[in-house]
């Protein structure tokens, strides 16, 4: 694997911290894939990631929201010993994080069919988007009536 050296970046660049702690992470993330899941975009500022978490009931998964992170952990919380003859569906303890853009808020979280759905919202603050901006100053008339006098 590839690793990059962003120290060079770190003496111009003022303020992209968390950008590079993403990029630095994911270079360093040894993921093995468990559980499986699904990120969608339903629309421009919806998205949706799934996780397949056949064999765990509601109340032994937790979905947790802070600043631009979801992390969801799953443990059986089941103590019985049980002989398996074949054991293909994994039920042991997990814990996923993603990390969130901007304004990328969690709306709820549904399970169905031993899928964990997690709407997520971009939510753009007023003050954040574009307005236009007046341009105050002189109309064309008088800018012709100016460069006449000066002439």
């Amino acid at each position: 694997m590839r690793t990059y050296d962003f120290s060079p970046l770190f003496r111009s660049t003022i303020g992209f911290d968390r950008l590079f702690d993403l990029v630095e992470t994911a270079q360093r993330a040894t993921d093995e894939g468990y559980p499986p899941y699904n990120i969608e975009r339903l629309a421009e500022d919806t998205y949706q990631i799934t996780l397949a978490v056949a064999g765990f009931s509601p109340d032994e998964v937790s979905v947790t929201a802070e600043q631009n992170v979801v992390t969801v952990e799953g443990g059986k919380t089941e103590k019985t010993e049980r002989e398996f003859l074949y054991r293909g569906i994994s039920t042991r303890h997990f814990k996923r994080q993603f990390n969130l853009a901007d304004y990328v808020q969690v709306k709820g979280a549904t399970f169905d069919n031993g899928l964990l759905k997690i709407e997520l919202v971009r939510e753009i603050p007023e003050a954040m988007k574009p307005r236009r901006i007046a341009i105050n100053g002189a109309s064309a008339g008088n800018v012709h009536q100016l460069e006449g006098k000066a002439a």
